[in-house]
């Protein structure tokens, strides 16, 4: 049976503060082996100190931004932007926060989120006696459907896939593609009991003990969809207007 909770008691997170202590005393001897904890990507940020001073938004998502993918003005007269950031990740914003931050500051995600993640891990193993696994969570949008969920970014000590790649579904048939993210599936059900808005930023997920295992197991930047593999590196109107002037400069070019 799969559960999973919310951490209560834990406090205002500032730079430099130690969450491996922060999680364990809110915790409370409640961790077993198996346990994954979901760790809310805003809150490693504060302690890493990932915080910057930034009255235009907009300069720390050029900054944070590798990769144009797709830019839309709004009906408001705002721009949106899906770019991809330096961990590859394909989002709005690059993962730039400006919500629970102090007045002209900005949160950036965490420079490394995989090893984020496996420090907690293996400081809480050794605090507390007991492999857990820790992955570190953002909100991401998700392509051709509204709305947004949870979704893994880092991961330290657990399984990010659930490969079933040449076993048999219930009708004996040989599954070829099949490989759930199930790093996102838990951080998904781990945000049904953190919720936005009620300050819980940790959550246990038990029932899956079987994917907590070594700590440098692949990280959730395995989850990252390789460039060359990737059908829709461009929005729509951005693959017309790169195809448009590829033509043109053909024609130009013709003797």
């Amino acid at each position: 049976m799969l559960q999973a909770w919310a951490l209560e008691g834990i406090p205002e997170i500032t730079a430099g503060a130690d969450l491996v202590a922060v999680i364990a005393d809110a915790a409370a001897g409640g961790l077993a082996s198996g346990d994954i904890l979901v760790v809310t990507s805003k809150i490693v940020s504060k302690a890493e100190g990932r915080i910057i001073a930034a009255d235009d938004r907009e300069d720390a998502i050029t900054a944070e931004t590798v990769r144009l993918v797709a830019s839309r003005v709004t009906p408001n007269g705002s721009t949106t932007r899906i770019v991809q950031n330096p961990l590859g990740i394909v989002s709005a914003a690059a993962g730039v926060d400006a919500s629970n931050t102090p007045q002209g500051t900005v949160l950036l995600l965490p420079i490394d989120p995989d090893a984020s993640a496996r420090a907690l891990a293996t400081g809480l193993r050794a605090l507390l006696g007991v492999e857990v696994g820790v992955i570190v969570s953002d909100t991401l949008g998700r392509a051709w459907r509204e709305g947004q969920t949870d979704s893994a970014i880092g991961a330290g000590g657990v399984q990010v896939f659930e490969d079933l790649r040449g076993q048999l579904d219930a009708e004996g048939r040989p599954l070829a593609v099949t490989m759930p993210c199930v790093a996102d599936e838990i951080a998904a059900a781990a945000e049904l009991v953190k919720g936005k808005t009620a300050r819980l930023p940790v959550a246990v997920v038990r029932g899956r003990a079987d994917l907590v295992g070594a700590i440098d197991l692949p990280g959730a930047r395995s989850i990252v969809r390789a460039l060359e593999n990737d059908m829709f590196r461009l929005g729509a109107d951005e693959a017309y207007a790169e195809g448009f002037a590829a033509g043109a400069a053909s024609v130009r070019a013709r003797p």
